[in-house]
């Protein structure tokens, strides 16, 4: 359980990282708020919680690991990675400028506190994988993490990679899928239905938690009962809202890769102060 005090940092450190997110983009006049503001609640708690990550030792080879699946919500983690002390805040604001190492999607090889390269969907998985599989060979006690978006999900190699989680009894490894029901196209059940996913995933071995993905406590608990799972991995089906947050874009796909205008951006950033 969580007391008052770790309750309000962590929402404070949500409002950071969402206005970050904004900035970024508007700036940028370019980008993907909508999955990237759903998936905000779901780092803070990873990176301020739960994970085990030094800021001063980036490639720890002891650290937990993350492979964001869904590389195109950069913003959502270069606000956190920044937020955490990884490199500093003012860089965000060179996002996906033509110099810059923070692009669109996360590069392991220039941005400190990134454990994978991504952006290509459907493959997050399978990487995860193999991160779990050399940690239980090496018999290091971390633990990885890989979100996925639940329109990625409609992807096959999701799948086969479900299967090699599975076989290898990977409980060192979560799963976590940002299901917010909408996709670039549409909502997720008419695009391409991967529903029920806890059922699905159940089906392929994992052990499944459903939970709300803005609510902290039911974040925290699911990863501390998916670390006292033992003998398979386990998938968080996170319920979330596409753009929570700011009004104008909650629950609408045309917010999935756009950037806010200029009085769209103020209304967002006076809106995500009173979250």
């Amino acid at each position: 359980m969580l007391n008052s005090e770790q309750l309000e940092n962590l929402k404070e450190k949500s409002r950071k990282i969402r206005k970050n997110i904004i900035e970024m983009i508007y700036s940028a006049s370019s980008g993907h708020p909508g999955g990237s503001l759903s998936v905000t609640d779901i780092l803070t708690t990873l990176y301020f919680k739960e994970m085990n990550v030094d800021i001063n030792n980036p490639k720890n080879e002891n650290r937990d690991r993350l492979v964001l699946s869904k590389g195109h919500c950069t913003p959502a983690l270069y606000s956190t990675l920044a937020e955490k002390g990884f490199f500093s805040e003012n860089d965000l604001k060179t996002f996906r400028k033509i110099n810059s190492y923070l692009q669109g999607h996360p590069d392991m090889n220039k941005i400190p506190g990134v454990d994978m390269s991504s952006g290509s969907l459907g493959q997050g998985l399978s990487v995860a994988n193999g991160m779990a599989i050399a940690g239980k060979l090496d018999k290091k006690d971390y633990r990885v993490y890989c979100i996925m978006g639940d329109g990625e999900i409609e992807e096959g190699q999701i799948w086969e990679a479900a299967m090699t989680s599975s076989h290898y009894k990977l409980d060192n490894l979560c799963a976590i899928i940002d299901n917010n029901n909408l996709q670039i196209d549409g909502k997720v059940d008419e695009v391409m239905s991967p529903y029920p996913i806890d059922k699905k995933f159940e089906s392929f071995g994992f052990n499944t938690l459903v939970i709300d993905g803005h609510n902290f406590e039911e974040i925290i608990n699911a990863f501390e009962k998916a670390k006292q799972t033992k003998g398979k991995p386990t998938a968080i089906i996170a319920k979330t809202i596409k753009g929570k947050g700011i009004s104008y874009m909650e629950n609408k796909a045309s917010w999935h890769g756009k950037a806010p205008s200029e009085e769209e951006y103020k209304t967002a950033i006076e809106e995500i102060a009173k979250i």
